[in-house]
């Protein structure tokens, strides 16, 4: 899902789950919901903690196992930002991230901001899929 597609309403929401090969049960429509109503950054358990204060509930697993397929289904990206911490983004289109460490903030930076003039040399028989950068700062 292009970021260009955020905003999305329920109907809309229903359609792109269906368009993706995902059966949209009501757990996976309410975090579907959730998270494309804007585009942001959020982590599982902000999602956990923000459908639950509804009227329906649903189990940390099954917020993990829906943050896992959406991504596998290129409806949103998985951004680790250490070990511990993980955003999951909704904007798909290529760009890259400052991680404010002092904030937990993980804030956008536009693709044609980072320039890489060179990378090393890649093992025999692979390609690039892809180069993330993820910039460190903290508040001073």
């Amino acid at each position: 899902m292009k970021s260009t597609e955020q905003k999305m309403s329920k109907k809309d929401v229903k359609a792109a789950l269906l368009r993706c090969g995902i059966t949209p049960t009501q757990q996976r429509l309410d975090i579907a919901n959730f998270l494309f109503k804007k585009q942001q950054h959020v982590s599982a358990d902000q999602i956990l903690s923000s459908i639950n204060q509804g009227l329906n509930q649903v189990s940390k697993a099954t917020v993990y196992n829906t943050l896992g397929l959406f991504a596998a289904k290129g409806l949103l990206r998985e951004v680790i930002v250490d070990p511990n911490k993980a955003f999951y983004d909704t904007n798909t289109d290529h760009h890259h991230h400052f991680y404010n460490t002092s904030t937990n903030d993980l804030i956008d930076i536009g693709h044609t901001d980072v320039v890489i003039d060179k990378l090393p040399k890649l093992p025999k028989g692979t390609n690039i899929q892809s180069v993330d950068v993820i910039i460190k700062v903290s508040n001073q």
